[in-house]
């Protein structure tokens, strides 16, 4: 059985997607989703999932790394917001 592996916000787009795949290419859709502190409910995101027939579903706590690996970084190179303001004050 084919598989393939789909990054999956539980939008629309990401859900229309899944669907046109599982449809088209008559493949097992495997979702991830990287939880990097976002507002969106992972558990909502999981329920979507599972009501359009994934069976294995994958979501990541990867705040820390993300923190780690992007924002400081980013606070560190200066990174301007508006052409204007040091993005660590907005």
């Amino acid at each position: 059985m084919k598989k393939i592996v789909l990054a999956y916000s539980g939008g629309l787009d990401t859900s229309v997607i899944l669907k046109w795949l599982q449809e088209n290419y008559n493949c097992e859709v495997v979702v991830f989703t990287a939880d990097i502190g976002q507002e969106d409910d992972m558990s909502v995101i999981q329920k979507k999932a599972a009501a359009l027939n994934v069976k294995e579903i994958f979501i990541e706590d990867l705040k820390e790394e993300f923190v780690r690996d992007f924002v400081f970084p980013m606070f560190r190179a200066n990174t301007i917001y508006e052409g204007y303001y040091l993005l660590g004050t907005s």
